[in-house]
């Protein structure tokens, strides 16, 4: 009987072939490299920073200097295996510029390949509260490499200015109150073209068609909004007195707001003007010269500038602070009205001795 499990001559398994030696040499050879280079990386690994910081390279700058300066923001153990490894791999920092950002738990290892081949990392700056085009241009020196003196001078230059459809007056207009990013060592003049750039993305052609409903320029819209944050924090109020001014200048009557004088007299503590103050000779200064000053008097939120776009229709002409230092203010369609506002206002002010 034949075995049926018997396999024909010849039909048997293939048999495995068997990597040379060489192969087996230099897989193995791989292996223990990788290996030696993990032992060797594992201190550099367990290495890391113990806060969050930023490192400021000028080109320049020598490694020793650079060693210092990760000392003195992290530690001297940390500086000193981050060094160890840009020295090991023939790195020469003097030739690397901008903000370098450490993680907290970031190793000695990732830094200093972020240091030697990386791109440098953006800086956030968050612009509010700032009035004038020297605050401004000391605000940014302060975050960024450029000096104060060479931001103003951009912002002064009448011909930059003027091919970013602005004058040295309103150009601050350019700036709205928001977080931006840049590179640190970005230039005034490339910093003011970003601006440009965000600037056009927000006035949309719903926002430019209010204005025009409005009667007023992009331009003007700003400095209008400018005037009524310093009138007003609450943000239920903008709107009312966005309109005010509005039906001031539909009118022809002046402004006569009390924010554009405190500006020109470069004092915005002021609490209570004088008659003398409102007429000091300003351009900016609106009991003084007619319609809106010529630039806005601070940076606004952009949900001013929308308070301002929506304002709603009313009659008044007149406003004064309310009696009660809660912010808000009594507006009044005549004058006789506001007068008998402004005067309790006054009284109030008296009571408590504010004389300035």
């Amino acid at each position: 009987m034949a075995n049926i499990n018997k396999r024909p001559a010849g039909k048997g398994r293939k048999s495995k072939k068997r990597l040379p030696k060489w192969a087996w040499i230099a897989l193995l050879s791989v292996v223990v490299l990788i290996a030696v280079g993990a032992i060797a990386a594992a201190p550099f690994l367990a290495v890391t920073s113990d806060k969050d910081t930023t490192l400021h390279l000028r080109r320049g700058t020598s490694n020793d200097a650079v060693s210092d300066s990760l000392a003195s923001l992290v530690n001297p153990g940390f500086a000193s295996k981050v060094m160890t490894l840009v020295t090991a791999t023939g790195g020469d920092l003097s030739s690397r510029q901008g903000a370098f950002d450490i993680k907290e738990g970031e190793s000695a290892l990732s830094v200093a390949i972020h240091l030697r081949r990386g791109a440098a990392d953006d800086v956030k700056v968050t612009i509010n509260n700032i009035r004038t085009k020297s605050q401004l241009a000391s605000f940014l020196a302060k975050k960024l490499m450029m000096s104060e003196d060479e931001m103003l001078d951009a912002l002064n230059d009448k011909e930059l200015c003027a091919s970013l459809e602005k004058n040295p007056d309103n150009v601050i207009g350019l700036f709205l109150a928001d977080t931006y990013q840049f590179l640190w060592d970005v230039e005034p003049a490339k910093l003011m073209e970003t601006m440009k750039k965000y600037s056009d993305s927000f006035w949309t052609d719903t926002r430019k068609e209010k204005a025009q409903k409005l009667g007023l320029t992009p331009d003007e819209v700003i400095a209008l909004t400018a005037i009524v944050e310093g009138e007003t924090s609450k943000a239920d109020e903008k709107g009312k007195v966005a309109r005010l001014y509005i039906n001031r200048l539909k009118k022809n009557m002046k402004l006569q707001a009390d924010p554009t004088v405190k500006f020109a007299i470069g004092d915005f503590a002021l609490r209570r003007l004088k008659i003398s103050d409102t007429r000091i000779e300003s351009p900016w200064n609106t009991y003084y010269v007619e319609g809106l000053p010529p630039g806005p008097i601070c940076i606004p939120e952009k949900s001013s500038i929308d308070a301002v776009l929506d304002a709603p229709e009313h009659d008044y002409i007149y406003m004064c602070a309310k009696e009660d230092f809660s912010g808000y203010h009594n507006f009044a369609a005549n004058y006789s009205e506001h007068e008998a506002n402004a005067q309790r206002y006054q009284k109030a002010l008296d009571e408590r001795n504010i004389k300035r």
